[in-house]
C-alpha cells in the first residue's frame, strides 16, 4: 500500500513538472474559449470573403462591414468636422463664426507651422506672405496675405485653405485640419505689429490758475 502511494505521488509530481514547463502561450484545453479570447473584429485584419462583404446588396447573406467609423464618431484626438459649406454664404458669413480651436502655439509648434507654410504657401505668397513667391508672377492674381489677413477672421483664412479661392486650389488634401489652423496662427505672426496710439497730446492741458472753481 505504501509503495502504491509513493508511485502515485511520483506520477503526480512528474505531471505537475511537465504541465508547469509547458508554453504559457498555448495553455491547452480551455473551457468556453469564447469567454477566454475576444472574437472582436479588428478593423485592418484580413476578412474571410465567404463570411464578410463590403457590398450592401449582399448584407443579407454575409456580414456587412465597410471599415467606416460609426456615424457621429470621430477619431481620438481629431478635431470636429468642418461643416461650413463651400458657397458664398459659407465664405462671407458662416466662416467668420468659426473660431480657431487650437490653443496658442508654443515655440516648437509655431516652428512647425512656419515649416508647413514655407512648403505649401510660400511658393506663391512668399516667405513673408507678401505676394513675392517664385510662382506668383507666373500664376497671377496671388494676394498678399499680410495685406488681406487683417480683414480676414481666422475662420475665413481656414475656409480659403480648405476650399481654395480664385486661382488658389484647396489644400485640404495636403494639410489636415490641425495643420491648417496652425498655419492660421503663423500667418498672424507675419502681420505687421501696430504700435498703440499715443494719446498723450490728444487731451489739452488744463491751467490750474484759469480753471473754474465749483462750489
Amino acid at each position: 500500500m505504501k509503495k502504491i502511494i509513493m508511485i502515485s505521488a511520483l506520477i503526480l509530481a512528474t505531471a505537475v513538472v511537465f504541465i508547469s514547463c509547458d508554453s504559457k502561450r498555448q495553455p491547452g484545453k480551455i473551457y468556453m474559449p469564447d469567454m477566454a479570447y475576444s472574437r472582436a473584429y479588428e478593423t485592418y485584419a484580413e476578412r474571410d470573403s465567404s463570411l464578410f462583404t463590403m457590398d450592401p446588396a449582399k448584407r443579407g447573406n454575409k456580414i456587412f462591414y465597410n471599415n467606416l467609423s460609426p456615424t457621429g464618431t470621430i477619431k481620438r484626438g481629431e478635431l470636429f468636422p468642418y461643416t461650413v459649406p463651400n458657397d458664398s454664404n459659407g465664405l462671407v458669413n458662416l466662416s467668420n463664426e468659426v473660431k480657431n480651436p487650437l490653443a496658442p502655439l508654443g515655440d516648437d509648434d509655431m516652428a512647425e507651422a512656419g515649416r508647413l507654410f514655407n512648403i505649401n504657401c510660400a511658393v506663391c505668397h512668399g516667405a513673408k506672405a507678401e505676394n513675392n513667391g517664385p510662382l506668383a508672377p507666373k500664376i497671377g492674381g496671388v494676394k498678399s496675405i499680410v495685406a488681406a489677413s487683417p480683414g480676414y477672421s481666422d475662420g475665413r483664412l481656414f475656409y480659403v485653405m480648405t476650399y481654395g479661392q480664385n486661382n488658389m486650389g484647396s489644400y485640404a488634401s495636403q494639410l489636415d485640419k490641425r495643420q491648417r489652423w496652425m498655419i492660421v496662427q503663423y500667418i498672424r505672426t507675419l502681420q505687421p505689429k501696430t504700435a498703440p496710439a499715443d494719446n498723450s497730446a490728444a487731451a489739452p492741458k488744463t491751467d490750474s490758475t484759469t480753471a473754474k472753481k465749483t462750489k
